[in-house]
C-alpha cells in the first residue's frame, strides 16, 4: 500500500491540525502556493480551470433562439442521464445547462496539476449498487471510461484506536476488550446490549440505533458524529438515518457490501462528458437558470428541474427547506506514501469538530511524490448535499410536491433527483431515481441497451450513502 505516515496512527485530530500547518509553513515556496489554490479552490467549490467539462464540448452561454424537446437544470448524475436517455433513445434535443462551472454535479473531480492526484472536489463519492439495470447503465462506455472493482474501507479514530467502520467484530473487540470470535458469539454480544424499541416501532434515530447496539456503542459511534454531520442530536431525526448504517456479525471491513463496488479508472468527469457526449445534447455552464428563464419560454417542450425544489418555488412564500452543506480543508503535503492508513477516516467523538478525513490518493493506488488530505467540516450554509430528514420537512416537502404536480401539469415541469425530491438518494438510486422518471414521461419506451433479458429491477438500491 506503500509508507503510511505513523502520525496519524498515534496522534489525535488536534495535534493533526496542527502538525499539518507546521508542514505547511516548512514547505517550499511553490509548494505552499500549490496548497493555497487548492484549498482555495476546494473550499469555494470553484474548478482550477475556470470551467471543466472533461473535453466535451460547451458553451457558456444559451443558444439564440434555438429550441428544444427538453431543457434540463443540473449537469449532475439526474440531469445527464435523463438528457442521454432523450437522445440515444428518442432522438430528441436536450439543453443541459447548471449554474456551475463543470460537468457532474457533486460528482466532479479533476487532476491537481501539482501532484497528479485525481480527487473529487465535494467529498468522495464510492459508486456501489445491486440494481442490474444501473451497473448496465453505468458500464455503457466501458470502452471509453471503464469501470473498476474497488471495496471501500473506512475506519474510525475510536478511544484512541482506529477501528471499522460499520461496526464489526474487530470495532467491538477493540472497543471493549472481547474476544469475539465468531457470527453467533458477535449476535449474541448485540443481543445483549440491544434497546428495543417500544413494539417494535422505532420513532427516531437514537432510538433505531440503540435498538441495534445499545447504549455505550450508540454513545461512541452514533451520537456526536450525528450531531457534528446534522446539526441535530439523533433523537432529532428520522429513524431512516441510522437505519441504513449497517452493523456487521462478521470481520467483513468493507463499508458496502452490494454486489457491484466499482469506480471510473478515469475519474467521473471523464465518464459524464460520454453520457453528455451526445449530438442532440448541448451543454451550457456558468448560467443561472433563474435569471435566463424567461428567455426559454415557448422554446423547450419540456423541462427537467434537478435543484432545490423550494428554489424553485420560492415564490409561493411556503418557506425554506433545511439542507445541510460541507465546508472543505484541503492540504497538498510531500509525502510520496500515504498521510493515513485507509481513504477515509472518520472522527465520532467530539475530540475535532471534522467528520471525517479523505486521502484521495488511496483511490485507484495512485503514484505521487504528494498526497491531498482534505477534511471535512458539515454546516448549514453553502451549497445544498443532504436534505435533512424529519417531520417538520417532511410536511413542508409535502406542500411542495402539490405545487410540483400542478406545474408539471401546467406546464411540463418535471422535478427529478435528490434535491427536487427532497430524498437523500445514492448515486445507485439517483440514476434509478432518473430512469424510471424518463419512463413514467416518455411511456417505458424499449431500452435493449440497459434491459437485457433479465429481470430489470433486480437487486435493491443501495442504503449506505456513497459520498460517505
Amino acid at each position: 500500500m506503500g509508507r503510511i505516515s505513523r502520525n496519524h496512527v498515534l496522534l489525535t485530530g488536534s495535534v493533526l491540525a496542527a502538525l499539518s500547518y507546521r508542514a505547511f509553513l516548512s514547505a517550499p515556496m511553490h509548494l505552499r502556493k500549490s496548497a493555497r489554490t487548492l484549498a482555495a479552490a476546494v473550499k469555494k467549490s470553484k474548478t482550477l480551470p475556470a470551467y471543466d467539462a472533461g473535453g466535451l464540448d460547451f458553451r457558456k452561454k444559451i443558444p439564440r433562439a434555438k429550441a428544444y424537446d427538453v431543457c434540463i437544470v443540473g449537469a449532475g448524475l439526474s440531469g445527464a442521464v435523463i438528457a442521454e436517455r432523450y437522445a440515444s433513445v428518442l432522438d430528441q434535443t436536450s439543453l443541459v445547462m447548471d449554474v456551475r462551472t463543470h460537468i457532474g454535479g457533486n460528482c466532479y473531480d479533476f487532476t491537481e496539476p501539482r501532484s497528479g492526484i485525481l480527487m473529487n472536489l465535494y467529498g468522495a463519492h464510492l459508486f456501489h449498487t445491486g440494481l442490474e439495470r444501473v451497473y448496465k447503465y453505468v458500464t455503457k462506455w466501458q470502452d471509453k471510461a471503464p469501470w473498476k472493482r474497488y471495496d471501500h474501507e473506512v475506519v474510525g479514530w475510536l478511544d484512541g484506536k482506529l477501528l471499522p467502520i460499520p461496526v464489526n467484530i474487530n470495532t467491538i473487540n477493540g472497543l471493549f476488550d472481547k474476544s469475539i470470535t465468531t457470527s453467533d458469539e458477535m449476535d449474541d454480544w448485540l443481543q445483549s446490549v440491544q434497546i428495543p424499541c417500544k413494539q417494535g416501532n422505532c420513532q427516531n434515530a437514537e432510538e433505531m440505533a440503540k435498538s441495534r447496539v445499545g447504549n455505550e456503542l450508540f454513545d461512541k459511534v452514533f451520537n456526536t458524529y450525528t450531531k457534528k454531520q446534522w446539526d441535530k442530536y439523533p433523537k432529532e431525526l428520522d429513524a431512516l438515518v441510522t437505519a441504513r448504517i449497517p452493523v456487521r456479525n462478521n470481520f467483513d471491513p468493507r463499508y458496502f457490501s452490494d454486489k457491484y463496488q466499482i469506480l471510473p479508472s478515469k475519474g467521473y468527469t471523464t465518464w459524464f462528458a460520454h453520457v453528455l457526449g451526445h449530438k442532440n445534447i448541448d451543454v451550457v455552464l456558468g448560467v443561472d437558470y433563474f435569471k435566463i428563464r424567461k428567455q426559454l419560454e415557448g422554446r423547450c417542450g419540456k423541462t427537467i428541474f434537478t435543484g432545490p425544489i423550494d428554489r424553485y418555488f420560492s415564490d409561493s412564500k411556503l418557506g425554506k427547506l433545511e439542507y445541510r452543506s460541507i465546508i472543505f480543508e484541503a492540504d497538498i503535503i510531500k509525502n510520496d506514501g500515504f498521510f493515513q492508513t485507509h481513504s477515509v477516516v472518520n472522527y465520532p467523538g467530539p475530540e475535532v469538530d471534522f467528520t471525517r478525513i479523505v486521502e484521495y490518493k488511496h483511490y485507484h493506488n495512485q503514484k505521487s511524490d504528494y498526497t491531498i488530505t482534505v477534511k471535512e467540516f458539515s454546516t448549514d450554509t453553502g451549497d445544498p448535499y443532504y436534505p435533512v430528514p424529519n417531520p417538520e420537512n417532511h410536511k413542508l416537502y409535502e406542500k411542495y410536491q402539490e405545487l410540483a404536480k400542478r406545474e408539471e401539469k401546467e406546464k411540463q415541469v418535471y422535478f427529478v433527483g435528490r434535491l427536487a425530491s427532497y430524498k437523500y438518494f445514492n448515486m445507485d438510486a439517483a440514476i434509478d431515481n432518473a430512469l424510471n422518471m424518463f419512463n413514467q414521461i416518455e411511456g417505458s419506451p424499449k431500452q435493449p441497451d440497459i434491459e437485457g433479458d433479465e429481470n430489470n429491477k433486480k437487486g435493491a438500491a443501495s442504503t449506505v450513502s456513497d459520498s460517505i
